[in-house]
Parts: structure tokens; C-alpha cells; sequence
């Protein structure tokens, strides 16, 4: 099939931000107008295809004379975690006058009620066939505030044409009064897609909307994003977080104009996009987030250029951020779990690799990091500080090795506020530091070793092992972990992404443990009066452990 020449011209693409690829995309919609009656005809058409195979309202048919549904319910934390949840679903349709509401209680019983918030996401994106993609999708939302903390809260969906979900609960996190602390856990991971091809458009193949394209030493039968979240839901975490590239909608991952292609590559100019992928995941995570708060950062693939804002606007409408970050950085948030600090940050604003997004926000984003570590820091509830985001400060993964912005931006606030664990994605693996400070390591931290983070540093995750294809480590370059540990895990050939475009070479001596498979980490937080704890285990897809830290802190008076 012919593809028609509409990318944008690669000397201008270079050249121009997120926002000015949105507004390029945009502009060249309006030569390919659709109109809304014809807009809403195609995304009816397609949702009823999709209702046919991996929709999440099952075999009804997904259109506009059908019974409303809600599906892919999920849960999150607001502003302040300890009295407010954050709750979500997808609707079938078009609601229209129809009414959705949220029945909630503390008890099965429920007892109140709250009318949802519909938001109406359309995307119009060309077709490499040489037309248009319209979708028009559905999401509800309904905030919940001055809820009693770590407590469990039930609700249910409900249409007012007759339709009611089953009852389920989330809790609240732990408030951050020191004589209400007691043992709790989170869970981590990032790059983790949907192992089911999506079904609108009809007729795609598995392997380029889905994680159906495992390397061939890799049985690709196996579905290793739903192994590694059936660990997850096994841990029973009280909450997880998503270090970025959450549903591959968009595989590209380029932050280029966004454009429909059915099979291989896009034009020149483009990334590849299909709206639909995210039903599909929204669905897959659904066992665990409709009853688990899960916190997202945004990744490289999270830069949709289909709408605005940055890339963001799609999330804006599916998702529910706390909202407490630096304006105009909706993924950029803090939100506090007993005596933890978790920090979302967006990467992309800082990248030296991938700079669609690079300094959108103008450094607002690091002044922000650097108020919020202080505030954190003097806080003594606080005793760890997590941060948690996409591109890698440290890696030796050979796809994308470690990014030079990341490093100048946030290692040295890491350093001065004493952040003791930074939680990363985007390589597809597992790697974990020795603790580091001025970009060194300061001692050896072999598995079941302790770490004193005020003195000895800050230790770095790369956890890209949720679920995408995997990664290889750099030519020569081996595993190491627990029952295959190397005597010496010195890297002479890795290389960090420079503020010029280029790779620079460096040789590494801070990779500790590198698991090339899939993965998550589990963390056990067990707070004290005079000393608290938190064992960082790394588990793969099987619950089989191959790494664990435990970090101290002594208790500020």
C-alpha cells in the first residue's frame, strides 16, 4: 500500500518541541478535515469491532444504542494519600444524557453518592492508508476526600439506565503521624504494555500494538506482562507505582506527529499510534488497580502528540494525577506513605536522548525537585525519600545506557537531600547500583547487604522489565545476581547520552546486579521510633527472589 508523504520535513522535525509537533499534526488535520457526524459514525463503527475481541465491556456490542457500561476501573491517590482517593472507569460509549454515578461507603453497604465526571477524549490522526483514524473515547472520574487514613473505602459504578458494577474497596495510605506507623509494602515496575493485540482496527496482527515481539531466546508464548502483575497482586502491595511507557499505544516513542499504521514502520515524520491500545490496558490491569492505588510517571512512549499539552492530554482525560506538582507538568507530583516520600518526576523534560519534551517546563520542574527534596528532608516523619521516573541516571543497558540530562539535572539534589532509593525504566532489564554519590560509588552493596543512605549514597534501580521485549547489556557484558554472581561487575564499554545528541563512553564501576528478564521490585517498609527499615527485594515473573537491600535510617527527634 502507498503511504502518502505527509511527515514532517526531517531538517524542521529536529528542530521543534512536543508542543510545536502537536501544533504541526494539528495543522495538517485541517487539510484532511473530517467532519463530527462522520468522526462519530467511524469511532462507533470501530468501538463496536472492538466490543467483538479485547474490549473491556466482553461481546456486547461497544455503540451508541447500546446499554451503557463501565469497565477498567482504577484507583489512585490524590494530593494528600492519607484522606484522599482518586477513582476512574471507562465507559462503552457515549453516555449522552445518561447519568454514571459513584455509590461509596465504608462498609459494603456504601450509603453515599457522588455524580462521576465524564471527560471526552477524541483523537483524529491520519491513516497510513491515506485517510483518518477518529476515535472517540469515554472516561469517568470521581474524587473522594476527607477519608479516615489507611482505611478501607468500598464503592461501586452506576449508570441511571440500570447498569452496576460489583462492589470493591481501596484503601487509603498511612498518615504520617509517627504513633500510627506500622509495616507496609509497595511494588515497582515500568515498560509494561498489554500482551493482547487490540482489536480496533480491526484485523492487526499480534506484535506491533502489544508485547507479542519477544526475542527469539525468549519463549514467546509465555505472557510475561500478565506473569509479572500476577506476581504483583500475589505481593498484595498497598500501593504501586509505574516508572513510565505504560500502555504502548504509541511504540515509536519518538514524541513525533502521531499517525495510524497497521503493520512495520511510519512515515518519516511520524509515530506510530493507535488510541485503542489503551482499552486494552486499562482492562489487562484492572484485578490490581481497581483495588490497589497505582501512581504513573510518563515515559518516551507516554509522549503522545495527538493531543496537547505536551503530549499529555490524552493522559489528563484517562488518568487521575495528584496535581500538587509545578504547573503544566501533570505527571510531576509528591505524595507521602506513613514515613515514605514518593516523588513522580518527568523525565522527558530533562532528556539528552529523546528531546521532544526536553525543557518544556522551562526549569520550573527542578526548582520544584529541589523545594520538595528540602521540605521532605526536614520533615522528621520522613525517614525515606523515593523518587521514581523514566530515563535512566545509571545504566549499562546497551539500548539506551544511562542519560546524561537526568544525571545534571537531579544527581546532585539527590545527593544534597539524601534520596535513598531512585526507581527507574525505559531499559528493558533489571540493574541495581552500588550506592552512589558525585556520580561515584562509595562502598560494595552485595545482595543482603545493608545500606546507611545518609553516608553511603543513593542506590539506582532500572526496573524496565515489566512486561516489553527484553534488552541485551552491552557487548560482552554479563549477568550478575543472586546464585550467578560475578567476582568483578566492572563495565569497560558502556556509555551516557550527551546534551550534544552523542553517546559518550564510560566505564562503569557502580553496576552491582543485572537480571536480563522479567522483573519488578517489592519494598517492605517497616517503620520504628529509633531505627526504621525498608528490604528492597527484586522478584521475577515466577516469585522467584534474586536481589534484596535493606536500607536504615535512624529516627530525627
Amino acid at each position: 500500500m502507498e503511504i502518502p508523504d505527509t511527515g514532517v520535513p526531517p531538517t524542521l522535525a529536529a528542530r521543534m518541541t512536543m508542543a510545536e509537533q502537536h501544533e504541526w499534526h494539528q495543522r495538517n488535520l485541517r487539510r484532511h478535515r473530517v467532519s463530527r457526524r462522520s468522526f462519530l459514525r467511524g469511532s462507533a463503527a470501530a468501538a463496536a469491532v472492538a466490543a467483538l475481541g479485547t474490549s473491556p465491556f466482553g461481546h456486547r456490542a461497544y455503540a451508541q444504542d447500546a446499554p451503557l457500561g463501565v469497565a477498567g476501573r482504577r484507583v489512585g491517590y490524590g494530593s494528600d494519600a492519607s484522606s484522599q482517593l482518586r477513582l476512574a472507569a471507562q465507559l462503552s460509549r457515549n453516555p449522552g444524557a445518561t447519568k454514571v454515578f459513584l455509590d461509596h461507603g465504608p462498609t459494603p453497604g456504601l450509603g453515599a453518592t457522588v455524580e462521576a465526571e465524564v471527560r471526552n477524549l477524541l483523537t483524529q490522526i491520519p491513516d497510513s492508508s491515506g485517510g483518518v483514524l477518529s476515535a472517540e473515547q469515554f472516561y469517568v472520574h470521581a474524587p473522594l476526600d476527607g477519608l479516615p487514613g489507611r482505611t478501607p473505602h468500598f464503592y461501586q459504578w452506576r449508570t441511571d439506565d440500570g447498569f452496576v458494577s460489583d462492589i470493591r474497596s481501596a484503601t487509603t495510605a498511612m498518615p504520617s503521624a509517627r504513633n500510627a506507623l506500622g509495616w507496609f509494602r509497595f511494588t515497582m515496575m515500568g515498560d509494561q504494555g498489554t500482551n493482547e493485540t487490540p482489536s480496533a482496527p480491526p484485523g492487526l496482527a499480534p506484535g506491533d500494538y502489544d508485547d507479542n515481539s519477544y526475542k527469539p531466546d525468549n519463549d514467546p508464548s509465555v505472557a510475561h506482562a500478565d506473569n509479572v502483575l500476577n506476581q504483583i497482586i500475589a505481593s498484595r502491595p498497598d500501593f504501586h507505582v509505574l516508572a513510565g511507557d505504560i500502555a504502548y499505544a504509541d511504540p515509536s516513542g519518538e514524541g513525533k506527529p502521531a499517525t495510524f499504521v497497521r503493520k512495520g514502520n511510519p512515515p518519516k515524520g511520524f509515530d506510530k499510534f493507535n488510541p485503542y491500545v489503551w482499552d486494552v490496558y486499562l482492562n489487562s490491569i484492572e484485578a490490581s488497580v481497581s483495588t490497589t492505588p497505582w501512581m504513573f510517571a510518563t515515559g518516551n512512549h507516554d509522549m503522545e502528540a495527538a493531543y496537547p499539552v505536551h503530549g499529555y492530554g490524552g493522559h489528563l482525560a484517562r488518568l487521575d494525577f495528584p496535581g500538587n506538582g509545578p504547573a503544566g507538568c501533570p505527571s510531576v507530583y509528591s505524595f507521602t506513605y506513613g514515613n515514605v516520600a514518593v516523588l513522580s518526576l518527568d523525565a522527558n523534560d530533562v532528556s539528552d536522548e529523546i528531546t521532544a519534551n526536553t525543557g518544556y517546563s522551562h526549569g520550573a520542574q527542578n526548582a520544584w525537585v529541589e523545594t520538595t527534596l528540602a521540605a521532605h528532608r526536614a520533615n522528621p516523619d520522613i525517614d525515606f525519600i523515593v523518587a521514581f521516573f523514566h530515563h535512566c541516571a545509571y545504566s549499562t543497558v546497551s539500548d539506551h545506557a544511562s542519560d546524561g540530562g537526568v544525571r545534571a539535572a537531579w544527581g546532585a539534589l539527590f545527593d544534597r537531600h539524601q534520596v535513598d532509593l531512585v526507581l527507574q525504566g525505559h531499559n528493558h532489564a533489571f540493574e541495581r547500583t552500588d550506592p552512589i554519590r558525585g556520580g561515584a560509588p562509595t562502598r560494595v552493596a552485595e545482595d543482603n547487604a545493608i545500606v546507611y543512605p545518609e553516608t553511603d549514597g543513593t542506590v539506582y534501580y532500572t526496573v524496565g522489565s515489566g512486561g516489553r521485549r527484553r534488552y541485551n547489556f552491552q557487548p560482552g557484558e554479563q549477568e550478575s545476581y543472586r546464585g550467578h554472581e560475578l567476582p568483578d561487575t566492572f563495565v569497560p564499554n558502556s556509555y551516557v547520552w550527551t546534551s550534544d545528541g552523542h553517546k559518550k563512553a564510560e566505564a562503569v564501576d557502580w553496576s552491582r546486579v543485572r537480571f536480563r528478564n522479567y522483573a519488578f521490585i517489592r519494598v517492605d517498609v517497616r517503620p520504628g521510633n529509633l531505627m526504621s527499615e525498608m528490604d528492597v527485594t527484586a522478584v521475577d515473573e515466577y516469585g522467584r527472589e534474586f536481589d534484596k537491600l535493606t536500607y536504615r535510617r535512624q529516627v530525627r527527634a
